[in-house]
């Protein structure tokens, strides 16, 4: 067997798993020798529960500052002012403690204080586009620990996603520098997302494995690691719907998520379904963590022909060994409750043309596996999900 391939490292320094999440920043704060650091929070942890009271307590007076604003689809507004307020917080530690959206502004926050970009136009010019895979970021300064409160993964790359509400349009912002020097994983502080979220943001991880084991670029490790990762996610999802409090399966989700972003590490494009997801969250509101649930098995029935091989073991790690891999997710989907086609979440064929047009512009739809040349190609796919 002929194999040619690479693997590539990120800039991450550690994932910490079981420990409570309040002990392990402290320690790591410590570690960085951090004096100043900001907190970018959830607002419903920040308000209904003491976990992000006990992350400063913990703290003590190393914490200078929390914000709790962040919006869904992490909008360029925000994140600017949030930028602003860490600046005059004197922010060495940026930690952000929620789900995805927090996360991602966690990310490019780290560079706004580092251009000192305070007003949402400032961003222009450093988007991430299909010739050019990292904006023109400098290092930072100033780097970042992620606290996940779901599933999503995006703590595991260096990119994040940041909607300009002018143009109605989600913008990939990349630097290698972007990522997480520490992520920290504790089940406790995800007792408190929401179960269609929980789930939800589930099947979004499963969406960074999947993609990558059917990527054009494939890696013998990420396909390893990534289908053991769909096997954690797939038996962990269904234990915590039926038993929420099951703290060890929550965590096997929390290490499904880690292992299903192992592609996204080393740079294994993703495809369609990525292209997919952030139009329809980015142009018609849907929300993040349902687009894997409605698109995944039609990205699944397209790109068969070209991922043959590949399909055939993403059905293995879903416990559905000769079955179609696309029947195989349709099933698991019903079973977590979850919506299922594009109409389930408000998206008519009405949308389809713009949603083409928007997902050409994305350097995954250029990846691909099987070929999409024109916006026709996406409404394809979504035919297949109305």
């Amino acid at each position: 067997m002929h194999v040619v391939g690479s693997h590539q490292y990120p800039a991450m320094e550690s994932v910490i798993y079981g420990k409570p999440a309040a002990e392990a920043l402290r320690e790591e704060a410590e570690r960085l020798g951090a004096k100043h650091v900001y907190l970018i929070a959830s607002r419903t942890l920040n308000t209904t529960t003491d976990e992000i009271e006990n992350i400063r307590k913990a703290l003590g007076d190393r914490h200078v500052a929390t914000f709790d604003g962040v919006p869904q689809h992490t909008t360029r507004d925000a994140v600017t002012q949030i930028a602003r307020h860490a600046t005059e917080a004197k922010a060495d530690l940026v930690v952000a403690i929620g789900g995805g959206s927090v996360v991602d502004a966690a990310k490019i926050v780290l560079m706004c204080i580092e251009h000192k970009i305070f007003e949402p136009a400032g961003l222009d010019g450093f988007e991430t586009t299909p010739d050019r895979r990292f904006g023109p970021f400098r290092n930072p300064k100033v780097r970042m620990i992620a606290i996940p409160s779901t599933l999503s993964g995006g703590e595991y790359n260096s990119g994040a996603l940041v909607t300009d509400t002018g143009r109605k349009l989600k913008q990939i912002f990349n630097h290698p520098m972007m990522m997480p020097r520490s992520i920290i994983l504790d089940p406790a502080i995800t007792k408190y997302t929401p179960e269609k979220l929980w789930l939800g943001s589930g099947t979004r991880a499963m969406d960074h494995g999947i993609e990558a084991i059917c990527s054009s670029r494939p890696n013998v490790l990420v396909d390893a690691v990534c289908q053991q990762g769909l096997r954690y996610l797939h038996d962990g999802l269904l234990r915590t719907r039926n038993s929420p409090d099951d703290e060890a399966a929550r965590l096997s989700c929390q290490l499904g998520s880690w292992l299903s972003a192992f592609g996204l590490q080393s740079r294994v494009p993703m495809g369609a379904s990525h292209a997919i997801g952030h139009v329809l969250g980015g142009t018609c509101d849907v929300p993040h963590y349902f687009c894997t649930a409605v698109m995944m098995p039609s990205v699944l029935r397209y790109n068969r022909p070209a991922t043959e091989t590949a399909q055939q073991s993403i059905a293995a790690a879903l416990g559905a060994p000769g079955r179609d891999a696309g029947e195989a997710f349709a099933a698991f989907i019903a079973e977590l409750g979850l919506p299922r086609r594009l109409a389930d979440v408000g998206v008519g064929e009405d949308r389809f043309e713009l949603i083409g047009r928007n997902a050409m512009l994305s350097i995954f739809t250029r990846a691909n596996p099987q070929p999409i040349r024109e916006p026709g190609d996406v409404v394809k796919i979504l035919k297949l999900a109305a």
